[in-house]
């Protein structure tokens, strides 16, 4: 199953492949497989809940590795809201995130947006924007609209 998701990111697949790809390799501490989510741009993007903005492949890969290198991020998204359209994908969501402690392990919410562009090779993430959220972000605020355009 890991190959065929890494398959699907590797040559092409939607941006839902893509983006279930890039949570499967954050559970697996696999930076190969979550690099072949990413576009190879140089202007891509990623900036962590509090953390500087990450411009390029290497510095995307040199703090995901650094993150790796303290085991795996268990990041579930949940509440995804889509916009799509030919070329470019928003998904804007709620990472529920398991995190160890000293008095065991939390839940902590970040609030998300993955931007996942077309390429010549297939469906692309060109960025991943991650805020700091809160329990209360596990409800929606708003109307959702009633008359889709």
């Amino acid at each position: 199953m890991k190959r065929a998701k890494l398959q699907a990111a590797i040559v092409g697949g939607t941006p839902d492949d893509i983006e279930q790809s890039f949570y499967e390799a954050l559970h697996n501490a696999d930076i190969e497989q979550l690099m072949a989510c990413w576009a190879e741009e140089d202007d891509i993007v990623c900036v962590h809940p509090g953390g500087p903005r990450m411009i390029g492949p290497g510095a995307i890969r040199a703090t995901f590795e650094g993150m790796f290198a303290n085991g795996s991020v268990q990041a579930h998204p949940e509440r995804i809201h889509k916009i799509v359209s030919l070329a470019c994908a928003v998904h804007h969501l709620v990472e529920r995130v398991e995190v160890i402690t000293p008095q065991g392990a939390k839940q902590a919410f970040v609030i998300a947006t993955n931007v996942y562009q077309k390429m010549p090779q297939g469906w692309r993430m060109v960025a991943h924007h991650a805020s700091p959220g809160t329990p209360n972000d596990s409800a929606d605020v708003g109307v959702k609209p009633t008359v889709l355009h």
